[in-house]
């Protein structure tokens, strides 16, 4: 057990960061799975006479995540208008106070359609902190590219805002898109467990916001097919 907490993929570290951070809505019974597997992968290389650590290179190293690149697109038309919404999205000073797993968000370069903010994201006490490149249209497009920082090898998540209903002008339909890769094997692990939680956490808080700011949605959110030929560019 001694050599297994010291593995740098450890259950005790990932129970940890989960314990700890008072934020995260990942449900427990997913790590409880993914420490399952840790432990499994430790106790049978273990005990065939390899160094622990090895675990990391046997876990991580495994050809169905050879690639690290994770990518979502959905679309939903919901009850906020597409100024309201984009609002929201391009407030990134105050994404600390919203965005989950997100530590620290400022602004260090704002002009007209653009801003650069740096930002803080992990799980205490592992937090990482990259530079963002936001391209703004209002109210049609919200782009966050991560150009510096030691945590991705590309980051990018794009907001397009279009008309809703003709019906209900506080509506809008919202075309959302992240693709990302971590360099670090611990991390793109991480990624590839919790990817459609995260992701949905993400997406949630921000009309979680919408609501606090400009209450009620005016109709429920639907979602809707994701257009085959889209190009969030």
């Amino acid at each position: 057990m001694t050599l297994i907490r010291q593995c740098c993929c450890s259950s005790a570290r990932i129970l940890r960061l989960a314990t700890i951070t008072k934020r995260s809505v990942i449900p427990l019974r997913l790590l409880a799975n993914y420490v399952q597997t840790l432990n499994s992968q430790s106790t049978h290389i273990h005990n065939q006479g390899f160094s622990t650590c090895s675990v990391c290179n046997s876990f991580f190293n495994r050809s169905s995540f050879s690639d690290k690149t994770k990518e979502y697109r959905g679309r939903k038309l919901v009850g906020f208008s597409m100024d309201q919404m984009y609002n929201v999205v391009s407030d990134v000073e105050n994404y600390k106070n919203f965005v989950p797993f997100c530590k620290r968000s400022d602004v260090t370069v704002r002009k007209s359609g653009f801003l650069k903010g740096e930002l803080s994201i992990g799980f205490p006490p592992i937090t990482e902190s990259y530079v963002s490149a936001v391209t703004l249209i209002r109210p049609r497009l919200v782009k966050a590219e991560c150009t510096e920082g030691h945590l991705f090898d590309h980051l990018t998540t794009v907001w397009k805002f279009s008309p809703g209903l003709s019906t209900e002008p506080q509506s809008c339909v919202i075309d959302f898109h992240v693709s990302f890769s971590f360099r670090s094997a611990f991390h793109s692990q991480l990624a590839h467990v919790f990817f459609n939680e995260l992701v949905r956490q993400m997406e949630r808080a921000f009309f979680t916001e919408a609501e606090q700011r400009f209450g009620k949605p005016s109709i429920h959110t639907l979602k809707l097919e994701v257009k085959k030929n889209g190009d969030s560019q």
